[in-house]
């Protein structure tokens, strides 16, 4: 998996390239939060639970209808976020998704269960070019964490604050009151 610190970037990238009227910060925060949701099944390692058990990592909270679900379940708060219920939605379905997306282009671990609970087989993307993240903090410190971290800004936090970067250049050029 990505680091929890690199998960945040789609939804930071998303939220600087649409902007606060577009992504208020309560619904950015969401998100945020969100996209990090699915590593809480990373207890199980500490709990004694399997990593390949459907509630193991990378398991149902993984899947796609986990992200729907969990998108669903936000939409109920759109008025507090200050948005629509459909951008409400869309964007904290794809904050939860990238999740899922990203750990499936790591080059280690079991894979994800996208297709739980029709299936409980795991999957990765064809492409794999992300050094998969250290389960140990103190693993951070070592040559291996700055490799996973370089790896990390190469391939996601570059892309999506380029993106991010990208939207608002499109905003300005295109719409009448970019925020």
């Amino acid at each position: 998996m990505p680091t929890i610190f690199t998960h945040v970037a789609v939804p930071v990238g998303l939220g600087i390239g649409l902007g606060k009227r577009a992504i208020p910060p309560r619904l950015l925060v969401t998100g945020i939060l969100f996209s990090i949701m699915p590593d809480f099944d990373g207890i199980g390692f500490f709990t004694g639970i399997s990593y390949g058990s459907t509630i193991g990592h990378r398991g149902l909270t993984h899947s796609l209808i986990f992200a729907v679900g969990l998108a669903l379940f936000g939409t109920f708060f759109f008025r507090w976020f200050r948005t629509t219920a459909k951008t409400t939605f869309l964007f904290l379905l794809l904050t939860t998704i990238s999740h899922t997306l990203l750990d499936s282009i790591t080059n280690g671990g079991l894979g994800v269960a996208f297709f739980w609970p029709w299936s409980d087989q795991r999957y990765f993307l064809p492409w794999r070019g992300i050094e998969v993240s250290p389960m140990r903090i103190s693993a951070f410190l070592s040559q291996r964490g700055y490799a996973v971290m370089m790896s990390e800004l190469k391939w996601i936090w570059v892309p999506c604050l380029s993106g991010g970067l990208l939207l608002i250049l499109i905003r300005r050029l295109f719409c009448r009151r970019p925020d």
